[in-house]
């Protein structure tokens, strides 16, 4: 059987049509919940009991950027034992900067990654995890919907900081 560069070429497009078709495909876990939102990198997914969390105090916040404080607050009051206490040392493991769409009830919808620790796959999928976890959010009762946008330092032993809270490094 011979190939012509057009039979190649129509081939090769069905091909990537439906790898692409299958890329955009968001996994549903027991209970028709999410397991994955749009842009996220690893299988991370909410751990169970993590759902059911109490709906925290609707934020203030009248720009994402002063809702990152909401935000990062709301992370470390759901991680205290993993939050690096101190000034961090100055080589970090990992750093990565996330863009995290909210909706106005504080879910997640995507996320999006600006720098992603590719090095450290695990760090990957432990931010992610722990976004997940932390949902809902504080609803930005003031804004709505928004993507809140947050830079992760990680160090070796699986502790982090948020960017926005940070005691700096020596």
């Amino acid at each position: 059987m011979t190939f012509t560069l057009t039979t190649l070429r129509r081939a090769l497009a069905a091909i990537l049509t439906t790898a692409l078709g299958l890329a955009g495909c968001v996994a549903v876990g027991p209970g028709g919940q999410k397991g994955h939102v749009p842009g996220q990198l690893s299988s991370a997914t909410v751990e169970p009991g993590q759902s059911a969390q109490a709906t925290p105090r609707p934020s203030a916040a009248g720009t994402p950027r002063e809702y990152r404080q909401d935000a990062a607050r709301h992370i470390y009051a759901r991680n205290a034992q993993r939050i690096y206490a101190g000034k961090l040392p100055p080589l970090l493991y990992a750093i990565g900067t996330l863009q995290v769409e909210l909706d106005a009830q504080g879910r997640v919808t995507a996320m999006h990654w600006m720098r992603a620790p590719k090095h450290a796959p695990e760090v990957i999928a432990e931010i992610e995890r722990t976004v997940l976890n932390a949902a809902p959010y504080p609803a930005a009762t003031r804004i709505g919907k928004l993507t809140w946008t947050e830079t992760w330092l990680w160090d070796k032993g699986g502790h982090f900081q948020l960017d926005t809270l940070s005691e700096g490094q020596f």
